[in-house]
């Protein structure tokens, strides 16, 4: 995994002409953003976020078909605002931080259509497991300029998981019936894409 996290800064040091690459960008951590949503007690949801997140995508500007992504995700970097719970999730009862200290996602395949929707089937790997997970996705936005001399597009996407797929099968039966964890979590992606040009 640690191959993975070193992709994912690849673009960073690339230079050549103007352009360190025109096929590549980078994850702005600053503008994006990685939220999950998970039931509680099966009456409410709770929210939380992982907030170091890396990645590159390999995209041209035109086919979408032709591009590809590499992500990683520090684990220790959740936060659903509340400490106590936190620590509970960095557990060996749930991510097993100290065994599985990142989460990687590395796309197969991109299905787009002509209404700026599109689907990417990529490998999670979460706690040892590796899943085939889908993503459906809106845009890419138009690509500008920014006021540092850069360019940026943006990418919003969704999508499910289970956490029992991923070998985190912890509960707790409550007396009413209910569980204190569901199994399924919604996530929601907000990437913003820059492409740094070169010091040259």
């Amino acid at each position: 995994m640690k191959r993975l996290a070193c992709l994912a800064f690849t673009a960073l040091f690339l230079s050549g002409s103007a352009w360190a690459n025109e096929n590549k960008w980078n994850i702005d951590p600053i503008h994006s953003s990685l939220d999950f949503t998970i039931d509680h007690m099966m009456i409410s949801k709770v929210h939380g976020s992982f907030k170091k997140v890396v990645g590159s995508v390999d995209y041209d500007g035109k086919d979408l078909k032709n591009a590809s992504l590499a992500s990683s995700i520090d684990i220790s970097s959740v936060d659903t605002h509340d400490n106590d719970r936190d620590k509970h999730l960095l557990s060996p009862e749930f991510f097993d931080v100290q065994k599985y200290p990142e989460m990687t996602f590395v796309s197969k395949k991109i299905k787009s259509d002509s209404n700026k929707h599109f689907e990417i089937i990529g490998d999670l790997t979460m706690h040892g497991v590796t899943k085939e997970v889908h993503l459906t996705c809106d845009g890419p936005s138009k690509i500008i300029n920014d006021p540092w001399g850069n360019k940026r597009f943006g990418v919003q996407a969704t999508g499910k998981v289970n956490r029992k797929d991923f070998g985190m099968t912890f509960n707790k039966a409550l007396d009413q019936g209910q569980v204190m964890v569901g199994d399924e979590v919604d996530i929601s992606i907000n990437a913003e894409m820059v492409q740094k040009k070169s010091a040259s």
